[in-house]
């Protein structure tokens, strides 16, 4: 405790460290606050209905735990910056098959600026479509007493819909604030703030679930499924951490009197690099059979494929995940790049000639390590389901796996290493003696 203490004022000392924690906390409690803002013309006091049913919803208790809340409480950030993620993704797709996109990706610091922009765009786009699905969602839920101005006023719909889609604009800002000014990457941080925000109430529910019980047991219980979650926490975190060394070799180079290169370096390569973007797109996906369970014909064969915690569902949702593992390590880790990264900068692997036998062996080194990384990330995303199963509350459960525990452990680390590097730097200790936060020399 003692050198917790000491680590913290250490961080305090740091002047550039001290603004940039005290911007990012000023931002993240600009954020919570617009989480309780209500959507003008409706009242707060006839929100039960939404809430019991994003509780009652495996896909909206996500969303909800996304936003911080806001989605249940009808907030100016209901939609949150999930639009933004879905347009990020869209662009980054669009740069493996569009010249015009792969050319802005090569551009450096612009292309990253044109990108951004077009982000922005399509952010726009998605929130005209997302807004007023979401209001047809309170105008199916809400009673008539909720409304202010009535539920089918125009005034309402129009300024909810231009407060819908300026709350998002706002978080995104945000956002990029924090990520420039701030410490650690904006819009994971506040996904982040969204999904510890609900931890203490689904805590709290899953307390009294288990004290209201009449069964005995119950606090043996409680302390299993805490020592439950710290070993799956451990688990993702190795999983995040987890790298495949290939050793490298650099060409000695002599200029004047002095030598350079002809040291050993290694190449990491991520177990999981693809991220917790497989769980998300495989999630999207599961909810195509939602629209065929409209039609009387289909309804009996995809009933099973929309049951949240039922075997089929979670089968299907496991091999997504681990197909769109590979898909998204195949886009994002381009092996004849970084051969060509090496050959130019004077590199090779020992044993492996340069050029195109380099990047078939990176190649083959990936497709063997992303197996078992797909295989566990498809075990993470079906847990809250299992945590459910076995008599876990629902809300509680969410954080025993999927996108919310990857997303977690990520921004953690992220921030932890940044926090470091500045410590370090000064030629303060770091946040840990010990430990194997990456970044750490």
């Amino acid at each position: 405790m003692k050198k917790l203490i000491e680590t913290i004022k250490n961080i305090f000392k740091i002047e550039e460290l001290r603004k940039r924690v005290l911007y990012t906390l000023g931002l993240l409690l600009v954020f919570r606050f617009g989480t309780f803002v209500v959507l003008p013309g409706i009242n707060p006091l006839g929100l039960d209905a939404l809430a019991k049913q994003v509780e009652g919803n495996g896909l909206m208790g996500l969303m909800d735990i996304f936003s911080g809340g806001a989605f249940a409480n009808a907030s100016i950030f209901a939609l949150g910056i999930m639009p933004y993620i879905s347009a990020s993704i869209v662009i980054q797709l669009l740069g493996i098959v569009l010249p015009y996109f792969q050319k802005m990706q090569k551009e450096g610091e612009s292309g990253r600026r044109k990108m951004n922009q077009w982000t922005r765009y399509l952010t726009i786009v998605v929130l005209l479509l997302q807004a007023p699905a979401y209001l047809t969602n309170l105008h199916m839920q809400l009673p008539d007493s909720a409304y202010v101005l009535g539920r089918d006023s125009f005034l309402f719909r129009s300024s909810a819909m231009i407060v819908l889609i300026a709350g998002t604009m706002f978080t995104m800002w945000l956002g990029e604030k924090i990520t420039d000014k701030g410490l650690g990457n904006g819009v994971s941080l506040l996904i982040m703030v969204g999904i510890v925000a609900r931890l203490p109430h689904a805590l709290l529910g899953e307390i009294n679930l288990r004290f209201t019980e009449l069964t005995g047991g119950q606090l043996v219980m409680l302390v299993a499924e805490m020592v439950l979650l710290f070993l799956v926490f451990m688990a993702t975190i190795a999983l995040v951490q987890a790298v495949r060394k290939i050793p490298l070799q650099y060409a000695k180079r002599i200029v004047g009197n002095k030598q350079y290169g002809g040291g050993r370096n290694y190449l990491p390569l991520k177990i999981n690099a693809a991220g917790v973007m497989p769980i998300i797109f495989a999630q999207a996906l599961m909810m195509v059979p939602i629209f065929f369970m409209r039609f009387e014909s289909t309804r009996g064969f995809f009933s099973a494929l929309t049951n949240y915690t039922g075997v089929w569902y979670n089968l299907v949702f496991a091999l997504l995940v681990i197909l769109f593992t590979y898909f998204y390590t195949a886009i994002t880790v381009n092996p004849v790049m970084m051969a060509d990264e090496l050959k130019r900068n004077g590199g090779f692997i020992p044993g492996v000639k340069p050029g195109k036998k380099t990047s078939e062996y990176i190649d083959i080194i990936m497709t063997r390590i992303t197996l078992p990384g797909s295989i566990f990330i498809a075990i993470v995303a079906i847990l809250p389901a299992i945590a459910t199963k076995i008599g876990i509350n629902q809300q509680f459960a969410l954080f025993y796996g999927g996108t919310s525990l990857l997303i977690l452990v990520g921004v953690v680390l992220d921030t932890l290493r940044q926090i470091e590097s500045y410590l370090l730097l000064r030629h303060y200790d770091g946040l840990m003696k010990t430990g194997r936060i990456k970044g750490r020399s």
